[in-house]
């Protein structure tokens, strides 16, 4: 008898006091990256950390403790990087400007870019120009 692998995926039953305490297990999952994955929340992650940290939310979120310190709780341990809306502070800066910084530079760029070329035509074209000048002065001078 084959079976397929989802009949033996683990199946994450959790129980809540409230709905409430529901809502806020679920919109924490939702906020906290997967630090070991590629732009994962903990929510859409299938790693054993995400599990982990699904499991030790769930605690926290059961223990009572509120969603803002049980974010409170997990950038302590993790750091702001755990959170995919870092707060806005000096060390987490250049995550908000830096895409900002980086589109600024990339347009600088592009416009150097296309001066450069602009100039360059400008200037084989004059040195076309000159070349037919000689050329003509050469044929003049053989005749």
């Amino acid at each position: 008898m084959v079976l397929s692998a989802s009949v033996f995926a683990k199946v994450e039953a959790l129980t809540f006091d409230t709905p409430q305490q529901e809502e806020t297990y679920k919109r924490l999952i939702g906020e906290l990256r997967c630090l070991v994955c590629q732009n994962q929340n903990i929510a859409d992650s299938n790693a054993e950390l995400a599990q982990d940290l699904r499991a030790r939310t769930y605690d926290l979120v059961k223990q009572g403790m509120s969603e803002q310190e049980i974010i409170d709780h997990m950038v302590q341990r993790y750091g702001d990087f755990v959170m995919y809306r870092p707060p806005l502070k000096s060390t987490t800066i250049f995550l908000w400007i830096g895409p900002f910084i980086l589109m600024f530079v990339a347009v600088v760029l592009v416009l150097l870019y296309v001066k450069r070329r602009r100039n360059e035509e400008q200037e084989t074209n004059v040195d076309d120009a000159k070349l037919d000048a000689a050329r003509k002065l050469l044929e003049s001078e053989k005749e």
